[in-house]
């Protein structure tokens, strides 16, 4: 009968059963449990405090909520696709519990401003999460640059060689790119701190409730300011989507070079044997499964992003069906974003770093082209003037099959009378490395006072 739903009076047909399954969302949001009974217990509280209901009844509702917790934390609650969703099954099984109690938590609320208010419960636990594995990475990031803080390695360009930099400089702007996406997802956790509940199913409620009382209860520094926007605004789920977009964008780009650096071509690195897998036709291949997934991973998170975008784009307010669709991309991304940041901070920890390979593939492509043009400059030379000449040593090194550090000083002389025999030392990947001082560069006392800064 469809008398049996808790919002059946108004109809005399059962719900169709395919559309019942079809439109039940228990499957996925079951896992707001938690945070629907915390919501509850605060509602029904403050209901109780401003004389609503019985504060006996606050008593055997808060029990019964709690009851509840620990069956559903224990294993041993079902959960039914005849009552849709969480909140629904919570309640049910409240009033089966309890009584005519349970059917009076749900004074002055709706289902519309209750599930507003599980995502944000639930997401800023989950921002929290986010932040201490993005933290837990960026330290993963400063050992590797602390053990390996003289090593050098070709900086690229165009995936071209450019000029030599310390490897511990190229996993500081990872450093960099993971500090900023903490702060996203800081600036997107004040946004879902908002208090929703009280504004009913759109336009608030009749009844004297305190929503300043039940901020305080579930730590909530504010409150929602309007009814309709309360129910149906998700900007805050789009905010954390599109900065978890980004977090992966750049996750993929580390991955992108991780799988580049553990070819036989490059052997920059050497990562755990934990985090690789084989093939099974060839048994020489170590293949690099974690970065791949991580990259291929990116494209679903972009995904979701799109998806809840798109079911927005058109909802005329308030609370439309269309938004029982937020949850499954919010919830896949969190899971692919933490598993992926959890992976990454472990292997990034325990993989090698081949140094002399890296410092070989520094010293060819003419990386040091750029300080020959300084050291002109520094003799009194225009600099396009000596772009110029450096670009000619270049193709005459191309030529003869030589590199620049090659070159006798009658050679250079050919290109410039400028150029001196301390040329050669303006030239080594260290003093190229060394000479670039200013803040955010690459030399070596840069490097370190950077990494001291971001331990701090």
């Amino acid at each position: 009968m469809a008398q049996d739903k808790l919002w059946g009076g108004r109809f005399t047909q059962p719900t169709d059963k395919f559309v019942e399954e079809f439109t039940a969302s228990i499957d996925f949001d079951k896992r707001l449990y938690r945070h629907d009974i915390k919501g509850s217990m605060a509602h029904a509280r403050m209901l109780g405090r401003q004389g609503i209901i019985p504060q006996e009844d606050v008593e055997k509702i808060v029990h019964g909520l709690q009851e509840i917790l620990d069956r559903i934390d224990a294993g041993e609650f079902d959960f039914s696709v005849s009552l849709e969703d969480i909140h629904m099954n919570i309640e049910a099984r409240l009033s089966e519990a309890i009584g005519e109690a349970g059917k009076r938590l749900h004074t002055g609320r709706s289902r519309n401003d209750q599930v507003a208010l599980d995502i944000r419960l639930y997401l800023r636990d989950e921002i929290g999460e986010i932040t201490d594995f993005l933290d837990r990475l960026v330290n993963s990031l400063l050992y590797q640059a602390e053990e390996n803080l003289d090593v050098i390695m070709p900086g690229y360009t165009h995936l071209q060689t450019a000029q030599p930099i310390l490897f511990s400089h190229h996993m500081l702007a990872y450093v960099e790119m993971f500090r900023r996406d903490r702060g996203r997802m800081e600036d997107c956790l004040k946004r879902t701190n908002v208090l929703p509940l009280g504004a009913g199913a759109l336009a608030g409620t009749t009844f004297p409730i305190d929503r300043e009382f039940v901020a305080e209860q579930l730590d909530f520094p504010q409150v929602t300011r309007n009814s309709l926007d309360s129910v149906s605004d998700r900007d805050f789920a789009l905010e954390f989507l599109a900065a978890s977009s980004i977090l992966m964008m750049h996750l993929s780009r580390f991955s992108e070079e991780l799988i580049l650096w553990s070819t036989s071509e490059f052997k920059f690195i050497d990562l755990s044997d934990g985090f690789c897998t084989g093939s099974s036709i060839m048994p020489q291949k170590k293949n690099p499964d974690v970065p791949e997934l991580v990259r291929g991973k990116t494209g679903r998170v972009y995904g979701n992003l799109m998806a809840l975008l798109t079911v927005m784009k058109s909802l005329p307010l308030a609370y439309n069906k269309d938004m029982q669709e937020d949850k499954e991309p919010l919830f896949d991304t969190i899971d692919t974003v933490k598993g992926s940041l959890k992976i990454f901070a472990d292997m990034v920890r325990l993989m090698r770093v081949n140094a002399g390979n890296m410092r070989g593939a520094a010293a060819k492509g003419f990386s040091t082209a750029t300080d020959v043009a300084d050291y002109l400059v520094r003799k009194g030379m225009a600099f396009r003037d000596a772009h110029e000449v450096v670009g000619k040593a270049v193709r005459y090194c191309i030529e003869q099959q030589k590199d620049l550090p090659d070159l006798s000083i009658e050679e250079w002389h050919a290109f410039s009378p400028m150029i001196g025999t301390d040329i050669s030392d303006a030239i080594t990947l260290e003093a190229s490395v060394n000479a670039r001082r200013a803040t955010g560069g690459t030399a070596l006392e840069r490097v370190k006072a950077e990494i001291e800064r971001a331990k701090r």
